[in-house]
């Protein structure tokens, strides 16, 4: 009858537990039997579990488990059981001394086949902190150890270790294990030759990693034998038992140190990475989250590194499981501190998927992908890989976005302009005085935010224009050339390039031999010029960035006249005279309009036969050329300085300096001026003055 639910309730509301209760205590064996039974199926409902409890039920079915019949004992547990998923009656058993009396079947040995039944019970209890700690206070809790580890039963053993899992995930049921040497029961456990025992106890041990303390101690178990037998689990058969073994590493490597060292000490690399190719998705996860932490120490992610972990990462970069995905991405940002990894990466085609999982719907991998670029972003090759791969792109439309945007995105975004200020500069029109302009900084205008950028190689294929010029920095064809000029030549021409002309001598014009070196330098460039294009057109259209020599000789007259001055206001002041001075002097405001400076600029283009022109070439540059020069050449003589670009040709730099650097007086904070390089050349403005208002406007 008490199968059926009507039954039940019949039974219920005509008080029939009440009867069934006093029926456990009949003498006779079968009434035993039927009246737990019956009891049994009608816990399945809450409110008689409930009854139960209030109608003193408990005690008479503890009384039960000294049956000399196994069935009725199995009966009385299978009820317990059901009944001690009540928080109350749980309080109850400990009250009539229940734990006790579990603790004591359990180290029962005829009762062997019915321990398992008795740890569903105990389990239960095992949930309040009251009840851990009683078992504690009596012993119950060490000889509960002490039978776990000594069990030979797989049923058992494989229970005893989901009820330590169970039990441990609070903080103070934790700590009262700890004290009873968890660990090396588990350890025991792992030894096990029953893969669902394996299973059940790796999990147990990844349950209690949670707590610093038995990370610390799982290794002391036997010498590191806990960490012995999990490595070798990594190598099972056994799809399951991997997937358990890979979470109780990661679990255990997180955050500590000596357990990563013990991982490399037991040959447990090698696994870990054959494992990310695992097909199961959770042995795979779990992997890379493992090699992550390991990936901590430098020695071990070089070894790692050695053993071929980058390529094995990239491979389930492919999976459709976003959670494999997420993990793996961490993972190889993990390893991307190192030339090497970022080497094969790019070889082995990992930041195409990287890149596409930017775009990804799932927070996440997107999250997690763009943590792997933003560590990828401190590397030139890399960056400049990742953006002719549309990832700068990619970055910015996820950045419009209030809803895909995350903080994550913003940096790999930031880092990747930082790495790529040609990029940086178009796309924010800004360049701070921690953006230093090195060789190779072009300038090729301001860019709309849903436009691509492109990069110097697509720029040079462009056909001569109208437009306006592509402005290039570069000193040196080749690394190896020293950033300074000869000393030979330092003594003679930048003497000679320093001395600034009178008035008078400009309107009588350059002298004989100004005029000859000025040729000789000129012939020198297309010559140069002439070699590079020939080496593109051999090698398939790479271009290759020409020796500014004009450029090249102001860093050399700035480096031995400007940087030794004293104050940072006397470098600013002196760099805006030398830069207005390069580029055409002074231009009264009035007669900015008829400065002619497009004329020879489109000259020199066709002349060039390129959009690219070096900034050195220009000699006479309004705004936004002068600002550059003088970003430029700041940057080489170490005085910090902004550049901003504005609008209508418009571009300045910004400088902070104080008030007065030569006053011994009282110090006021310092201000931020602009830098007049067009009208009164050498000139500060005030940030928020009207002349500086005016300066940045037509």
């Amino acid at each position: 009858m008490a199968q059926e639910f009507t039954n039940k309730v019949i039974i219920f509301e005509q008080s029939g537990l009440d009867s069934l209760i006093r029926l456990m205590a009949s003498p006779d064996p079968d009434v035993q039997k039927n009246s737990t039974e019956a009891l049994c199926r009608l816990v399945d409902d809450f409110h008689s579990r409930a009854a139960i409890r209030e109608l003193g039920g408990v005690p008479p079915l503890l009384d039960l488990l000294k049956s000399e019949y196994p069935a009725i004992q199995l009966v009385a547990l299978d009820t317990l059981t059901k009944i001690t998923l009540d928080a109350e009656t749980r309080v109850t058993l400990r009250e009539a001394e229940g734990l006790e009396r579990l603790i004591e079947f359990l180290g029962t040995k005829e009762f062997d086949d019915l321990h398992v039944n008795a740890l569903y019970v105990l389990s239960n209890c095992l949930e309040d902190a009251e009840s851990i700690l009683e078992l504690q206070g009596t012993g119950g809790l060490q000889r509960l150890m002490q039978f776990t580890a000594e069990t030979t039963i797989p049923d058992v053993q494989q229970y005893a270790a989901k009820s330590i899992s169970r039990a441990t995930k609070y903080a103070e049921n934790w700590k009262m294990f700890h004290e009873n040497e968890v660990e090396k029961a588990l350890v025991t456990l792992l030894g096990a030759d029953s893969a669902s025992v394996q299973v059940a106890a790796a999990q147990a041990i990844s349950a209690i990693s949670e707590h610093m303390g038995s990370k610390d101690a799982f290794c002391k178990v036997e010498e590191g034998k806990g960490m012995e037998l999990l490595v070798k689990l990594l190598g099972s058969e056994n799809g399951d038992v991997k997937e358990a073994a890979a979470l109780a590493v990661s679990n255990l490597t997180m955050v500590h140190p000596s357990n990563c060292l013990e991982v490399v000490e037991h040959s447990g690399i090698e696994p870990l990475v054959h494992l990310i190719a695992d097909q199961k998705d959770g042995a795979v996860a779990n992997a890379a989250v493992a090699l992550t932490n390991l990936a901590g120490d430098e020695i071990i992610r070089m070894e790692a590194v050695r053993m071929g972990v980058v390529p094995a990462l990239i491979q389930p970069l492919k999976s459709s499981n976003s959670q494999v995905v997420s993990k793996v991405c961490l993972a190889l940002a993990a390893f991307m501190c190192d030339s090497d990894a970022r080497s094969e990466l790019r070889s082995n085609g990992g930041l195409e998927s990287l890149i596409k999982h930017l775009n990804s719907d799932n927070d996440d991998v997107r999250r997690a992908a763009a943590w792997a670029v933003l560590v990828c972003g401190g590397d030139p090759p890399t960056v400049t890989d990742i953006c002719k791969l549309g990832g700068l792109e990619i970055l910015q439309e996820i950045n419009q976005s209030v809803s895909r945007q995350n903080k994550f995105t913003q940096a790999a975004m930031d880092k990747l302009l930082d790495s790529n200020l040609p990029a940086k500069f178009a796309l924010t029109s800004y360049l701070g005085p921690d953006n230093c302009i090195t060789d190779g900084f072009f300038d090729a205008g301001p860019l709309r935010p849903d436009s691509r950028f492109m990069s110097l190689d697509e720029l040079s294929t462009r056909e001569v224009n109208e437009k306006r010029p592509i402005l290039l920095v570069n000193v040196h064809p080749h690394e190896q050339h020293s950033s300074q000029p000869p000393e030979v030549e330092s003594k003679t021409e930048s003497k000679a390039a320093n001395q600034k002309p009178s008035k008078k001598e400009l309107a009588k014009g350059k002298s004989k031999a100004s005029k000859e070196k000025e040729e000789k330098q000129k012939e020198e460039e297309m010559q140069l010029l002439q070699l590079i294009l020939q080496q593109q057109e051999g090698e398939g259209g790479s271009y290759h960035p020409p020796m500014d020599h004009a450029l090249y000789e102001y860093i050399g007259e700035v480096s031995s006249k400007i940087r030794p001055m004293p104050t940072t206001r006397e470098q600013v002041v002196a760099l805006a005279r030398f830069v207005a001075h390069k580029m055409g002097g002074p231009v009264e405001r009035g007669k900015l309009s008829t400065f002619s400076y497009e004329l020879p600029i489109s000259q020199m283009k066709y002349e060039l036969k390129s959009n690219i022109l070096p900034i050195g070439r220009i000699k006479t540059g309004i705004h936004y050329h002068r600002a550059l020069l003088f970003k430029a050449l700041a940057d080489r003589i170490a005085v910090p300085c902004s550049l901003v670009r504005g609008e209508y040709n418009r571009a300045w730099n910004e400088v902070v300096l104080t008030v007065d650097d030569t006053a011994n007086g009282a110090k006021y904070p310092p201000k931020l001026f602009i830098v007049d390089l067009m009208h009164i050349p050498g000139r500060l403005m005030e940030g928020d003055s009207s002349e500086a208002v005016q300066y940045k406007k037509l």
